[in-house]
């Protein structure tokens, strides 16, 4: 794929170049910005993290964007997210691009996650992209284009062991996001699903799980070659080329197939792949 050459088209399309992201001041957020921030964008970041944000603001300036605004924002505050969205339209005359990626994560066995870690990732990881949806579209349906990403996860569809409430959080928000593309192509308006799998980001560092669980999910993130600029471009790129899915890197697309195919014989494939998993740790304890 290539990737300039695909990234010349989302220019070409969106004249104006102007693009929102929330949890926007780091991690895939900020490596989003910096990939639009070379082609001369202007952009808009939404965060909780102010001092992030501003060290985000003059990166981004120093890399080439046309001109960068900045709002701390939580994205469960409904209204703080609209007045914000609707502050950048005005101040830069609408939203071209949205790119959705405030988000948390939680993990663990399904009887040992409170009811308060469900809450707390359900607000952020669903409602708050809703939130933030709700707030761009209507900018978008006034210019008659747009297009939004919104950043689920490879586990919103694996749905793996031990994450119960992450997994059920990022499924939402591609049922969200495919929801939302059916109801808005008449209008001109792409909604994309973004649902990469492990890569390095900052997304542990607030996480909310056992020790145990934390651990592993640092190892598998640590291993992973993926770095946040790679899986910018990726997403952007395909975005551009009009996906509404895309899912990466290319193990978990075949994973993506395979669940959509087959998914009782999916489903099979995961009891199976944890039972070695746990036969593994057995014999590592000697048990």
């Amino acid at each position: 794929m290539n990737h300039d050459r695909l990234l010349a088209r989302l220019d070409a399309r969106f004249p104006s170049r102007r693009a929102l992201v929330t949890g926007g001041a780091s991690g895939l957020g900020l490596a989003v910005a910096e990939t639009l921030a070379v082609r001369g964008w202007t952009l808009g970041l939404m965060d909780l993290d102010a001092p992030r944000l501003e060290a985000a603001a003059a990166r981004l300036s120093g890399a080439g964007a046309a001109a960068v605004w900045t709002r701390a924002v939580d994205t469960r505050d409904e209204a703080a997210v609209k007045s914000s969205v609707d502050a950048f339209a005005a101040e830069h005359g609408g939203i071209d691009v949205a790119f959705n990626s405030a988000g948390v994560a939680v993990a663990g066995r399904f009887l040992e996650t409170p009811a308060e870690d469900w809450d707390w990732v359900i607000a952020i990881n669903v409602l708050g992209v809703a939130a933030s949806c709700r707030a761009e579209l209507p900018h978008m349906l006034a210019a008659g284009a747009g297009l939004i990403v919104n950043v689920a996860s490879a586990a919103g569809f694996v749905s793996g062991a031990d994450m119960s409430a992450y997994n059920a959080s990022k499924a939402a928000v591609i049922a969200l996001s495919e929801t939302l593309a059916q109801e808005h192509a008449s209008h001109g308006i792409q909604v994309t699903a973004a649902m990469p799998g492990f890569f390095r980001t900052r997304l542990l560092e607030q996480a909310r799980a056992p020790a145990s669980a934390l651990g592993t999910a640092r190892k598998i993130m640590h291993a992973s070659n993926l770095e946040a600029d790679v899986v910018a471009r990726e997403i952007l790129a395909r975005a551009a080329a009009g996906e509404q899915h895309v899912v990466l890197p290319r193990e978990y697309r075949w994973l993506w197939r395979f669940k959509r195919l087959s998914p009782q014989a999916f489903q099979r494939f995961m009891v199976r792949f944890r039972q070695k998993k746990e036969a593994a740790a057995r014999a590592r304890r000697g048990g």
